[in-house]
C-alpha cells in the first residue's frame, strides 16, 4: 500500500476522527458527492453475527476507540478495498515487527 489513505488521517485526533464519522452517520458530508452540510443517501444494514465476531468487533471498537460499530467497519471496508486493489495490480504484503524482522503476509490465498 503506497500510503495515501494513511495521509487522510495524519494529525488528525480521536476527536476529530470521532466528529467527522458522527457527520457521516448523521448523513452529512462530502461523500458519494453530497454536498457538504446536505444529507446524503444511506443503506441500513442488519448484521446477524456469531458471538465470537461480535466480541472481536467489540473488541476493535474500543482498541480503536471508534465511536460506533459503523465507523469500525467503515474502516475495514476501506482498508479491505485498498488491499483487494493493491493484489489486483500484484502486490504483495509483508509486516515489519518490532524487531525489525520482515515477515510475508499471505491476505489472499
Amino acid at each position: 500500500m503506497r500510503g495515501h489513505h494513511h495521509r487522510r488521517f495524519r494529525g488528525m485526533t480521536v476527536e476529530a476522527m470521532r466528529a467527522a464519522a458522527d457527520a457521516m452517520e448523521q448523513g452529512l458530508g462530502e461523500e458519494d458527492g453530497a454536498e457538504q452540510g446536505k444529507p446524503r443517501a444511506t443503506t441500513r444494514v442488519q448484521l446477524e453475527l456469531p458471538p465470537q465476531a461480535m466480541d472481536r468487533l467489540q473488541r476493535l471498537k474500543d482498541r480503536t476507540e471508534a465511536a460506533s460499530y459503523a465507523e469500525v467497519i467503515r474502516n475495514a471496508l476501506r482498508l479491505f478495498e485498498a488491499l483487494v486493489e493493491e493484489h489486483e495490480k500484484g502486490a504483495e504484503f509483508s509486516l515489519k515487527r518490532a524487531n525489525g524482522e520482515t515477515v510475508a503476509y499471505k491476505i489472499f490465498v
